[in-house]
């Protein structure tokens, strides 16, 4: 444990990780449930920092079965996924809690949304610093390097931390002075 930084709370047989107990990796996600030889095994749950979870049925470390769950509620569904896809474009919260008036937008799923820092991007699990090409979690902690792929793909698709002018600009013609004062005639 005390190489990967990892912490271990449960039942020990011959010396080895067995029996009901929690698992926690220096990302802050905790495994609850069953372990066999050191290993996940039966059933378990991993707890997210985010506040998402996955249930699972386990066997010698693997995953014979699992549901993921985000922080909001929503499970995820490999089959039949129809979550923010071209068919339906709306927030897991705009579907449970309706959408808004008029004239009201919903950037994100959090609603009000994230205060994205000036400069980052908001890439879903952290803001992304594309100076740096860091990705930190909302709390500041590191998370990972971001390769090209992933900086060019946050860089297209995710929400920024600043506003831009999109669409048509409006023409600028050739400047007017003021007319003159009247006392300098």
């Amino acid at each position: 444990m005390q190489y990967t930084g990892s912490k271990y709370i449960g039942e020990y047989i011959d010396g080895r990780m067995e029996g009901k107990a929690e698992y926690i990796l220096p990302t802050e996600t905790r495994y609850v449930g069953e372990m066999k030889d050191g290993m996940f095994h039966g059933e378990g749950t991993l707890y997210f920092p985010s506040g998402s979870r996955y249930d699972a049925i386990w066997e010698k470390g693997l995953v014979v079965k699992g549901t993921y769950t985000f922080e909001d509620g929503l499970q995820y569904e490999a089959k039949h996924w129809h979550y923010c896809d071209g068919y339906d474009r709306r927030f897991y919260t705009e579907i449970c809690h309706g959408l808004k008036p008029t004239g009201i937008s919903q950037l994100s799923n959090m609603d009000p949304p994230r205060k994205i820092p000036k400069g980052s991007y908001d890439c879903g699990d952290g803001f992304y610093n594309p100076i740096t090409r860091i990705v930190k979690d909302y709390k500041g902690r590191f998370l990972r390097n971001a390769d090209d792929d992933e900086h060019e793909w946050i860089v297209r698709t995710c929400r920024k931390g600043w506003d831009e002018i999109v669409g048509p600009r409006p023409k600028q013609g050739p400047r007017q002075l003021p007319p003159p004062h009247p006392s300098t005639g």
